[in-house]
């Protein structure tokens, strides 16, 4: 359902360039220019910098410059507000507002506690894999024409697992694990061999002996855990990384292409093709043009409301 953007925020303070709404909760790419006054959000919220200048940010008890190296968790209520040093140029946010329900599905334990109080507000050094989701859903909110629910939620999946993984549950045997879809720290660990590498020649019975487990109970855990099968799953990281590298770097389409571990160029091209809609080489312009015109956006987006099978309309 479609709904008027801003959350309230001052016009002219903060400006919404794409708004997304779902089971998940809602993602917003937002620009501030210069100082936001202190508020507060109903659901947790992730934020994370993705460009512009050095800025201070205030939460709670907390005082911090907020640069791309950290990552800001903030429970349901909490306030916070930020400075941006230079105001005469915006500090673009990455927002995730997260549904309670939807986080309470994948980790009860971590929203079994007083309701509103679902994760603890902390400043965090941000790890290589969260600054790399972080910049990708940047990449795709603002070229979302090609963008599905599905990928979007698989991606926001993949970065609440990644947070309570490296900040929240830091302990293989952590409390927080229980009940969760993803309390089997054997399949845990077999998520991050996959990350770690994404490549299609990857030999998933290998992988299943590595975490120590059966070919056939491997494939029956991992899809109870994840709701894919471990190669579904490699095919999204896959797709997620050549996103990225499309996007971010001049890197060839053929040596990407190797690098996934595709045996010719024209295997992945279709490849990408079955999973964006577009082959690499248009996606790859698509979101060169939409960076470099993005400056103007519409001040009050409508959000754009999921559908898991279906591409998002430009918010």
């Amino acid at each position: 359902m479609a709904s008027p953007a801003g959350d309230g925020y001052p016009p002219g303070m903060i400006t919404p360039h794409r708004v997304f709404e779902g089971r998940f909760g809602r993602l917003h790419l937002v620009d501030v220019t210069g100082s936001l006054a202190e508020r507060s959000h109903p659901e947790p919220t992730i934020l994370v910098k993705h460009s512009g200048p050095a800025c201070e940010l205030r939460a709670g008890e907390l005082r911090t410059s907020l640069g791309r190296g950290a990552l800001l968790i903030l429970n349901a209520g909490e306030r916070f507000a930020m400075t941006a040093e230079d105001s005469s140029n915006p500090v673009r946010l990455v927002l995730f507002h997260a549904s309670s329900d939807w986080l309470r599905e994948a980790f009860p334990a971590v929203a079994s506690e007083t309701p509103g109080t679902v994760l603890s507000t902390a400043i965090e050094e941000i790890t290589p894999r969260i600054r790399r989701l972080a910049d990708t859903l940047a990449i795709e909110a603002i070229n979302d024409r090609f963008l599905s629910g599905e990928r979007l939620e698989f991606m926001l999946q993949e970065l609440m697992l990644s947070i309570v993984d490296t900040y929240l549950a830091r302990r293989e045997s952590s409390p927080l694990w229980r009940g969760s879809r993803f309390e089997d720290s054997r399949i845990r660990k077999a998520i991050g061999l996959l990350r770690a590498r994404p490549n299609k020649e990857m030999n998933i019975d290998v992988l299943a002996n590595r975490v120590g487990l059966s070919r056939s109970r491997f494939y029956h855990l991992f899809q109870v855990c994840t709701g894919r099968s471990p190669r579904e799953y490699l095919d999204m990281l896959c797709i997620e990384t050549a996103i990225s590298r499309l996007a971010s770097s001049n890197q060839k389409i053929a040596d990407l292409s190797s690098g996934l571990g595709f045996s010719a160029q024209s295997n992945f091209t279709r490849f990408f093709l079955n999973q964006v809609g577009v082959p690499p080489s248009q996606y790859r312009r698509a979101a060169s043009a939409a960076a470099s015109s993005d400056t103007t956006p519409d001040p009050s987006p409508a959000a754009a409301s999921l559908d898991p099978d279906k591409p998002v309309s430009d918010a």
